[in-house]
């Protein structure tokens, strides 16, 4: 389990699974940071911002979310990455993320 609050996951089941639809790739269990969530919406994603309409709560600091993997790895290089739970991270993350860099950024 990542989160169930928030809710998360591309199947808004809690989990970091993900299917071929996924084309993300929501699979690090990301433990977000005020650093990180700056850096999103920096970067054109503004996961901090509540929107109702898509019954989304906004972030905060603190919360784990099924983060796409490239936006990580992305983050990661730019120096900013967020704390990973390893333990509610997908397998498929490292298709992606080496494993190094996410043990190096494991809670």
């Amino acid at each position: 389990m990542c989160s169930q609050d928030p809710l998360t996951g591309f199947f808004r089941d809690g989990h970091c699974n993900t299917c071929d639809e996924d084309q993300g790739s929501h699979t690090v269990c990301a433990v977000l940071t005020a650093e990180f969530l700056a850096y999103s919406k920096y970067v054109g994603n503004d996961l901090s911002t509540p929107r109702p309409e898509f019954r989304f709560p906004g972030l905060k600091p603190g919360d784990q979310w099924c983060l796409c993997a490239s936006r990580f790895l992305q983050a990661h290089e730019e120096g900013c990455a967020p704390q990973v739970n390893l333990a509610a991270t997908h397998k498929r993350a490292l298709e992606i993320v080496p494993l190094k860099i996410l043990q190096d950024n494991a809670v």
